[in-house]
């Protein structure tokens, strides 16, 4: 009736099918996960605050950092790159972000965490405009997945102010 040769064809092209169905909707559960990560950061001491010789301010400041970054892991993420950053705004431009802080979370295990810290990076700004300037501390976080696209967002933490004098 039918040749064998139909007959591998017909079940190949089912077990594709099904293959293709499976992973459309393992694709689609993991855009059903609604992530609630907490974060809190801590601006613990002012270590200086200092004019360079070439007239930029800078600042190093020692924080608290606490994370429950848990709820951004589903099967398919490989790992969270995440970082914490002090924003202000000056008159030349209207949002300065830098980076004072970062690190990579490899997996769920590392992903609840409580850190004491200096600022890892320079916090420098051309000219003299940190003296007495309000900032946000604010972490974001990249999911990087196993498969598909890469997300990003972010926590704003406000109410952070420099001194108005050098130390």
């Amino acid at each position: 009736m039918h040749s064998y040769g139909y007959r591998v064809n017909a079940l190949l092209t089912f077990a594709i099918t099904i293959l293709a169905v499976m992973s459309a909707m393992a694709s689609l559960s993991d855009n059903l996960n609604s992530p609630t990560p907490f974060v809190h950061a801590q601006v613990t001491n002012i270590n200086w605050f200092q004019k360079q010789p070439n007239g930029d301010d800078e600042v190093s400041m020692t924080m608290n950092i606490s994370a429950n970054l848990q709820s951004l892991f589903t099967w398919n993420t490989k790992q969270v790159f995440v970082f914490l950053a002090a924003e202000y705004e000056t008159p030349k431009k209207p949002l300065n972000q830098i980076s004072l802080w970062d690190g990579i979370i490899p997996s769920k295990d590392h992903a609840k965490f409580w850190i004491h810290t200096s600022n890892k990076y320079r916090f420098i700004d051309q000219g003299s405009n940190l003296r007495g300037k309000e900032f946000n501390l604010t972490m974001h976080w990249h999911v990087m997945p196993k498969t598909g696209k890469m997300f990003a967002d972010k926590i704003v933490m406000p109410g952070y102010k420099l001194p108005e004098e050098y130390r």
